[in-house]
């Protein structure tokens, strides 16, 4: 809760506004019955018209002032809530792009996107109620029943007995619906989860026609909140039922009681009318109580999510004094252990020993979860080492500023990621001071000139999010240029040339020779025509280095390496296969 609460940040003014100005409604609010009274038992019993006069003025004054602090407490109320919800996502937001890799992994993407939407949207919704409801129901509530006690004490403990009823019921109502909505809003991530896995593999879908399958389990998921939200809700429904019983049998009892009084002499019939007033502004302030339950019961659950994230703290720091300038593009790895998850027994790398001078091309080489990918992830520090050290241009990798480490190594993942916007727009995420023309010859290099040009618009074509109208090729190959513009001291391709044809991938590695000639070059790739021109190859088995040299030397030493080879020249298709 402290952490959620410290976002309120500039608008703790506005927060304390719609508390004064909902008190000081309250207060001419209680104090209308009060000279209601009044009229009653000083003027009209009297027959003293200027008391009448003087009494309804004053009534006019209060109710004005009534109605503009309602006004201002609304307003500030929308101001706070509004600029709380805006803090709060601007907060979480940037707390996950600071994340690391593996605090990410901690997240599923629908778990992180309800939280930036439908559970910060409760908690604002929660939080408007309570500056206001919360701050004028118990207002209300102490203020009526203060009055009440001055008109009569035996009825008002009438209003005691209901209190202490219907405080001991909603105890109980909250307690049970509580926890379901923590189950609902967990319910709430499988359902965002089926809906963009349905949305991103859509062309999947249809050319496998398993709309009916999707279908199924999406009912699945929304039926299994239907039930939740039902269960939910019912228990709270029964919050109404009990709320007007308790009114009925106070206004019952007050009605029978306060007639004896006003018989026997000991009330008058301004006071007991005044009474009735204050019977109603109790019983709505206990409904409005009742509503600020319900709200709390929802948001808690939100507020626990939330608070997931702003208390996750990054695993990966920049040191005290980092370092802010990369040497050289040397790469060396001394007897490195790694997992993703510490303490599990199960390493992605083991005992990696390994030395890569500046400038050298390295191809990487090996089946699918060899490791190829854990130990790029490691050189530009998304993942630190578990055991050993990673270094670059001589020093470890957690010396260095984070940014200035990322800038000098950059990465092609696997899975290329375009953003909506032009073709530039994306080609210059590697470079935002990058020129047209040095966009082009970042282009060529990577072969997308061939492809951007038969465009219409060209380089200002429109990237749809994600790259969905471009090609798996096209979009390897933008993601390509995009990473030459960095000019980099180390360029990582993680299998990233896999959509394009042999020959665009011999052209693509030639250009790197004239267009990046001094820049370390890490080519993790599945074809041996990839990686067979590198100055040398390193082959990943289970995560062990299994071979380290040159291609012709690991064809005569290496037995897994010399599999690979012929599988692949000789027609027996992916290495990963059998043979």
């Amino acid at each position: 809760m402290k952490s959620v609460l410290a976002q309120l940040k500039q608008y703790k003014k506005d927060t304390f506004l719609t508390i004064g100005f909902t008190a000081l409604e309250v207060v001419m609010e209680v104090l209308l019955p009060f000279m209601t009274a009044k009229i009653i038992d000083d003027g009209l019993a009297r027959s003293d018209m200027p008391a009448i006069l003087r009494c309804g003025a004053i009534m006019v004054a209060m109710a004005a002032v009534s109605l503009f602090a309602g006004a201002m407490a609304g307003r500030f109320a929308a101001s706070a809530s509004s600029g709380f919800a805006c803090n709060l996502r601007e907060s979480m937001y940037a707390r996950i792009q600071d994340f690391s890799f593996s605090n990410i992994d901690k997240f599923s993407t629908a778990g992180l996107v309800t939280r930036l939407t439908t559970d910060v949207t409760n908690v604002q919704n929660a939080f408007q109620m309570i500056i206001r409801i919360a701050v004028r129901a118990p207002l209300t509530l102490i203020t009526s029943m203060a009055m009440c006690f001055f008109i009569s004490r035996e009825l008002s403990l009438i209003f005691l007995a209901a209190l202490c009823f219907l405080g001991i019921m909603l105890a109980l109502i909250m307690r049970t619906t509580t926890a379901l909505f923590q189950q609902v809003f967990d319910r709430y991530d499988d359902l965002n989860a089926s809906v963009q896995e349905n949305v991103a593999a859509i062309r999947v879908v249809k050319a496998y026609v398993r709309e009916d399958y999707e279908n199924q389990k999406f009912q699945k998921a929304t039926g299994n909140l239907y039930r939740l939200f039902v269960k939910a809700e019912g228990i709270l429904a029964v919050n109404n039922p009990l709320m007007m019983l308790t009114v009925y049998a106070c206004i019952t009892a007050v009605s029978w009681l306060g007639a004896h009084f006003v018989v026997a002499g000991s009330m008058t019939t301004g006071n007991i009318t005044s009474l009735f007033s204050y019977i109603m502004s109790v019983m709505m302030s206990l409904m409005m109580l009742s509503m600020i339950f319900v709200m709390v019961s929802m948001s808690s659950a939100s507020i626990r999510r939330i608070s997931e994230v702003l208390a996750e703290q990054p695993e990966l720091h920049n040191p005290e004094t980092p370092v802010v300038e990369v040497k050289d593009g040397s790469i060396d790895f001394d007897h490195v252990n790694f997992s993703y998850r510490r303490g599990s027994g199960k390493s992605a790398l083991a005992d990696i020993d390994l030395h890569i001078r500046s400038g050298e091309t390295i191809g990487v080489i090996g089946g699918t979860g060899c490791g190829k990918s854990s130990l790029a992830n490691l050189i530009s520090r998304l993942y630190d080492a578990t055991e050993g050290t990673v270094r670059v241009g001589g020093r470890d990798v957690r010396e260095y500023d984070l940014e200035v480490l990322r800038n000098e190594v950059s990465v092609v993942l696997q899975k290329n990621i375009l953003f909506s916007g032009t073709i530039l727009d994306n080609l210059r995420w590697g470079n935002p001071a990058a020129s047209r023309e040095e966009c082009i010859r970042a282009c060529r290099a990577a072969c997308a000139d061939e492809f951007i040009e038969q465009f219409p618009k060209g380089y200002d074509t429109w990237i749809e999010r994600g790259g969905a109208n471009v090609s798996g090729g096209q979009k390897q190959r933008l993601c390509i240029a995009r990473a030459l513009l960095k000019k980099p001291k180390i360029l990582i391709l993680d299998d990233s040339t896999s959509a394009v044809d042999t020959a665009t991938d011999a052209n693509i590695r030639q250009a790197f020779r004239t267009f990046i000639p001094g820049t370390t070059k890490l080519i993790i790739a599945q074809r041996i025509s990839s990686v067979q021109d590198a100055d040398r190859i390193l082959v990943l088995e289970d995560g062990r280095i299994n071979g380290f040299d040159t291609h012709e030397n690991l064809l005569k030493t290496n037995a897994i390496y010399r599999d690979i080879y012929e599988s692949q020249t000789q027609g027996g298709g992916d290495f990963d296969q059998a043979c």
